[in-house]
């Protein structure tokens, strides 16, 4: 766990990398695009990628072992967010809305739920989540810029 202040973004699917880097750039803080496979990231001395084995949640347990009080991790994985939580990470998911300990609990039962659902209906379960759109790519700016704040002040 590094004591640097540090970005930890799951990014298979995450439709706000570019976000991300913007926010840290401006904030000076580190980035790590972490995948299974090789995601163009762009030239920056702030900016890296960790590539992990095509392992099932090798990503998850990479960030997972990585993050600390001084990190923020960007993910849409209910299960890798409580694991971040539990390290002191703070998290974003890519709509913006923060996990935190107060609600993580909750997204996980709804998770197991949702769950439960898809494997006894099939067809009819409910579906994944909704599209993502321009809202939720402002408020993930948004709630990036708060969440920076607040680690680096957290940070002295």
């Amino acid at each position: 766990m590094p004591d640097a202040l540090q970005i930890l973004v799951d990014a298979d699917a995450c439709p706000v990398k570019e976000e991300v880097y913007r926010v840290a750039l401006r904030h000076e803080v580190p980035v790590v695009i972490v995948a299974n496979s090789y995601i163009r990231i762009p030239e920056h001395r702030l900016i890296s990628r960790q590539i992990v084995t095509d392992g099932f949640d090798a990503a998850d347990d990479w960030i997972a072992e990585q993050a600390g009080p001084r990190s923020l991790v960007i993910t849409a994985d209910i299960l890798l967010a409580q694991r971040a939580l539990e390290k002191g990470a703070r998290v974003l998911g890519p709509n913006g809305k923060p996990f935190t300990d107060a609600s993580i609990g909750n997204a996980v039962a709804v998770r197991a739920i949702h769950a439960d659902l898809r494997a006894g209906l099939g067809e009819g379960a409910p579906k994944g989540a909704a599209p993502f759109t321009k809202q939720d790519r402002s408020n993930f700016l948004n709630a990036m810029e708060v969440a920076m704040v607040a680690l680096k002040k957290a940070a002295g």
